[in-house]
């Protein structure tokens, strides 16, 4: 049965798309992708983590999606992994009825010159921990993957992950099975092609991080 918040609000039967257009998160314009290429669509993934309700929403769809490994252990990766690992953790402890555990990969040192993620906070992993990862949108799949090598760097081995939106161009050989809650389409085109350009829209460079 879904959370109380989503029954009222109707967010039990609302796609993921809907879910990122009622939060603001899917963006319409002219936008420079981190590849370089441009895009009339964004998705900004924390505005729909800001909402409790949504946050929520999510998690539950995470947890069915993972229940059925029996995790002991969720790990997603900073910084939107933080808020999925810990909020997936709680519904997979009420579907299982026991406590599940939630932990983060966050980079290594400065001082670690591969630049790898790691459990850095003394997070403990049994040998029988049964871990399952979480992660917000995939695209090239590099955090997830960094994420795996993490747990099997503390003694784990990742059984199974899930995302929120699939992005990836091409299949993420992630050597367990990879689940997405759902797809949105946005189409994107080489700075050359783009048809934006052509009608002169102006460029924005969204995203939270430094250029």
């Amino acid at each position: 049965m879904a959370p109380a918040s989503s029954r009222a609000f109707g967010l039990a039967e609302a796609s993921i798309e809907e879910l990122f257009l009622r939060s603001g998160a899917l963006r319409d314009g002219h936008f420079l992708l981190k590849s370089g290429r441009h895009s009339g669509r964004y998705l900004e993934k924390f505005l729909v983590l800001q909402y409790p309700s949504l946050g929520v929403e999510i998690g539950r769809r995470l947890a069915a999606e993972l229940a059925p490994y029996d995790p002991t252990l969720v790990v997603g990766p900073t910084t939107g992994g933080v808020l999925l690992s810990f909020e997936t953790a709680r519904q997979l402890s009420e579907l299982l009825g026991r406590e599940v555990r939630a932990a983060f990969a966050e980079p290594a040192p400065a001082s670690d010159a591969a630049g790898r993620r790691a459990l850095r906070r003394g997070w403990p992993l049994s040998a029988d921990e049964r871990v399952v990862l979480v992660d917000d949108i995939l695209t090239t799949g590099a955090s997830l993957l960094e994420t795996a090598d993490a747990v099997r760097a503390a003694g784990g081995e990742p059984l199974a992950a899930a995302v929120i939106v699939d992005r990836s161009t091409t299949p993420v050989a992630a050597g367990f099975p990879l689940r997405a809650l759902g797809s949105v389409e946005i189409e994107s085109w080489s700075a050359e092609t783009c048809p934006l350009c052509r009608e002169g829209l102006a460029l924005e460079k969204p995203g939270s991080s430094p250029p």
